[in-house]
């Protein structure tokens, strides 16, 4: 085994080493902000001209690059760049941190160690800024405790970054099955193509279409009212005064966890005490329900969105706040179909009319009973349930096993990086 040695962060990195100047050769650029990054999971790039860029875009990055944010830091904006092209452009708000002496993979692991995340919140909220920030050329001085083999190094490396593949690959697989769901929704409820008793795409094939209150339909289809189906559409609650200062009982989901299959950030997560939690008689949640943003936004403006948690994620057993409707039609398979069809042209533009009209954005109970769906007893709509479920479930039991993945890699990361651990 090599010997470990402190090093200051400027003497094995640079900061922020490339900027756009006047010699950038592009018109183009793709542009990270630091909302997009969380924990190295990053959210679509944008690809914008150079012209119409924020004055904010203009640090570049190139592979082998971590990204920290400056600004707030324990909200874990940060993240490591395993592919770049030479107009990938990230925002001032991120420290850009290039190795030159060190491992760059080993250096991204050391820099997102909970206790140099909290280190760098504490240095930014010493500051006298609005918002909790660093000054990058703090981040200079860090000292970086790392073997001085560089072998070494990289197989600490290595054992984080196995971790990290397998979660990046349950990752990519859960895109893929949500993809091929969407696609085959639109084929059979949009395009309406299903197989007919030929085989051939109906709609295509010349299969007879009626008008209906969600446009044109095939006909024989029946459309029915969410409420004519007598569906449990509740919301949760939280205690008078709020969770702050409540650090264990029962998991409390809000409405910025409803973005999607799959989503969830533990670093946020609230809590409602036990004993509270035996006074709800409303909130909990078994798993398949469709959850549905209920309120939030921009005066005049609503953005529905949409959730499904269940095979023990998040939590084998949570409750939601009242910022969030519980729709559960008591079978899963429907849930799950409705997520697709509520997550769709069907929908999505009603609900966002009705929150917008509203003096605080959002929607009623009114809202989602009058709404129109396809019937439940349709065979074809029993047939993509099926699929649906199956889906989701497989969707949702790898975020658990990611979880799972995730806290064994917290776990190790800081015997491993400060040797504790042996390799």
């Amino acid at each position: 085994m090599s010997k470990w040695k402190e090093y200051l962060l400027a003497d094995v990195a640079v900061i922020n080493a490339r900027s756009i100047n006047k010699d950038f050769a592009y018109s183009q650029i793709e542009y990270i902000d630091t909302a997009s990054v969380t924990q190295n999971r990053f959210e679509a790039s944008q690809i914008i001209e150079l012209k119409d860029a924020p004055s904010r875009a203009k640090r570049l990055v190139a592979k082998g690059d971590t990204i920290i944010s400056t600004v707030r830091p324990n909200q874990k904006h940060y993240g490591f760049i395993t592919d770049s092209k030479p107009n990938t452009v990230v925002s001032t708000g991120f420290a850009v941190v290039t190795p030159k002496e060190i491992d760059p993979k080993f250096l991204y692991y050391f820099l997102s160690q909970e206790k140099i995340v909290q280190h760098l919140n504490t240095l930014a909220e010493s500051g006298s800024t609005t918002f909790p920030a660093i000054r990058p050329e703090v981040l200079e001085d860090l000292v970086v405790y790392a073997p001085e083999s560089s072998e070494e190094q990289t197989a600490i490396a290595e054992i984080l970054s196995s971790l990290d593949d397998k979660i990046e690959l349950n990752n990519q697989i859960n895109k893929n099955l949500e993809a091929l769901a969407q696609a085959l929704f639109k084929q059979w409820f949009v395009d309406f193509d299903f197989p007919d008793e030929n085989g051939q795409p109906y709609k295509s094939s010349g299969g007879e279409m009626v008008e209906s209150e969600l446009g044109m339909i095939p006909k024989g289809w029946r459309l029915v009212k969410v409420s004519d189906l007598a569906p449990k559409l509740e919301t949760g609650k939280r205690p008078k005064g709020g969770v702050k200062g409540i650090e264990q009982g029962i998991p409390s989901v809000g409405a910025e966890s409803i973005k999607g299959l799959g989503y969830f950030d533990f670093s946020k997560t609230k809590f409602v005490s036990d004993e509270y939690a035996q006074t709800m008689n409303r909130g909990w949640i078994k798993g398949f329900e469709l959850l549905i943003y209920k309120d939030g936004g921009k005066p005049g403006t609503f953005i529905p969105n949409f959730g499904m948690f269940g095979e023990g994620f998040p939590f084998s057993e949570f409750v939601i706040n009242e910022h969030i409707f519980s729709l559960d039609f008591s079978e899963k398979e429907f849930n799950c179909f409705s997520y697709f069809f509520f997550d769709s042209h069907y929908v999505r533009p009603i609900l966002a009319n009705s929150g917008g009209k509203a003096a605080i954005p959002g929607i009623n109970q009114g809202d989602i009973n009058n709404l129109k769906m396809f019937d439940p007893q349709n065979q074809l709509v029993k047939l993509f349930g099926v699929v649906a479920k199956s889906v989701i479930s497989n969707l949702l039991n790898n975020c658990k096993e990611n979880r799972h993945l995730s806290e064994l890699r917290d776990r190790i990361l800081p015997k491993l990086i400060t040797g504790e651990l042996k390799v």
